[in-house]
């Protein structure tokens, strides 16, 4: 364990403990539902509509978040990223209307993940590239792990309160703001303001093949907690059983995924990424076969082993790609691939579980996972060549 934490700058581990911090407090994305309903009292099509209008949000922060870290500097965009998002949960946290909770979801939606692109730019400046892979791995270690006990904290909360659970996330966004603006320096270099835009992204096309494989990943993964408790209860299985089935995914992620980042590291990264989306498409194909619970669990087991492996190193393709000067930008690209995902892959998965059946969502589960790996695998000369050229810059 040692040996996949040493090595890293003070840069990294400032970052890698804000988010830490943050995600101990991301409790209102979670039970937003439950407070829209149980709260603030409004039926189910509406609170349907609010979290598109989240969803929303979601997807312009990372595209907000790319441009601001090009453009204004790493720090001062993770700062004030999480300076925004705090004011924001304060302020839904008030608004009583439909139109102020309305106006305050899309603030939230539109903040909260504004720091992503900013906080993996920084990654791939302040990283040597042989380490990078270990150094996104660990972010995504503490954002799981940080997740699994908020999920515990906020159900206490919220017993005593919603109000609270405003507060404890605002106060965790504010605690990363600190951290940001006290501990990492602003450097003097500053990428040139005007090398390129999100088109100059938009025109690379080995960027947006992989922004392609990426979504498939996405839109395949949101099916564990939209289709699968549905297809479990179809079965007459409960929501405790689905709970057993999915509390698997989080034991292996935190379990696993510091065992094998350095090894992974040291293989092609197109290779790592391929069979991370094979075992993703295998593990929910699986669920074809599943009856009980226990089936679904070592369904679940498998497709969360793809994801360990997909995700260790899925963020140092992005970092591999991307020129210094528009590392914001590349960032919130592969952003949009997750908030996209997350809009449409519910949609499709329910379309599919309703009009085909659970056998047809899982076998075109396995079919995306299959394709993905597949595109991966044709992209990798040229990830490989161009991964060969890679240059560092420095944290502004």
């Amino acid at each position: 364990m040692v040996a996949q934490v040493g090595g890293l700058p003070r840069q990294f581990w400032v970052l890698w403990g804000g988010t830490l911090v943050n995600r101990l407090g991301t409790m209102v994305e979670p039970f937003l539902a439950l407070y829209l309903t149980g709260v603030r009292h409004l039926p189910l099509i509406t609170v349907g509509v609010v979290l598109v209008v989240f969803g929303c949000g979601s997807f312009v922060s990372h595209l907000l978040g790319g441009w601001l870290a090009d453009r204004i500097g790493r720090r001062a965009t993770l700062t004030g990223g999480m300076v925004a998002a705090a004011l924001s949960l304060v302020a839904l946290g008030y608004a009583e209307s439909l139109a102020g909770i309305v106006v305050a979801v899309f603030a939230v939606g539109a903040t909260m993940d504004m720091y992503r692109p900013a906080s993996a730019a920084a990654v791939s400046d302040v990283v040597p590239s042989r380490d990078q892979p270990r150094a996104f791995g660990l972010l995504y270690w503490a954002v799981n792990m940080g997740f699994a006990i908020a999920m515990v904290i906020g159900g206490a909360l919220a017993r005593e309160g919603f109000y609270l659970l405003f507060l404890a996330n605002a106060l965790t966004c504010l605690v990363f703001a600190v951290l940001i603006w006290r501990a990492v320096p602003k450097t003097a270099a500053r990428p040139p303001a005007h090398t390129g835009s999100y088109l100059t992204v938009l025109k690379d096309g080995t960027m947006v093949a992989y922004t392609l494989v990426v979504f498939a990943f996405a839109a395949v993964h949101v099916q564990s907690i939209t289709t699968l408790p549905l297809a479990m209860g179809a079965t007459g299985l409960s929501p405790s059983d689905y709970g057993l089935a999915i509390g698997i995914n989080g034991v292996i992620v935190l379990v696993l995924q510091p065992l094998i980042v350095g090894p992974l590291a040291a293989r092609d990264h197109s290779r790592v990424v391929a069979v991370g989306m094979a075992l993703l498409g295998a593990g929910f194909g699986l669920a074809t076969l599943a009856g009980v619970t226990w089936q679904y669990m070592a369904s679940v087991a498998v497709w969360t082993v793809g994801e360990v492996v997909f995700m260790t190193v899925a963020q140092t393709i992005v970092a591999d790609l991307s020129p210094p000067e528009l590392r914001g930008r590349y960032n919130g690209v592969h952003g949009v691939a997750w908030s996209a995902a997350n809009m449409l892959g519910p949609l499709a998965g329910t379309w599919l579980l309703h009009d085909f059946g659970s056998t047809t969502l899982w076998l075109t589960c396995l079919g995306t996972g299959l394709a993905g790996a597949t595109g991966q695998l044709l992209l990798r000369p040229t990830i490989r060549r161009r991964a060969g050229s890679a240059r560092q810059a420095v944290l502004v």
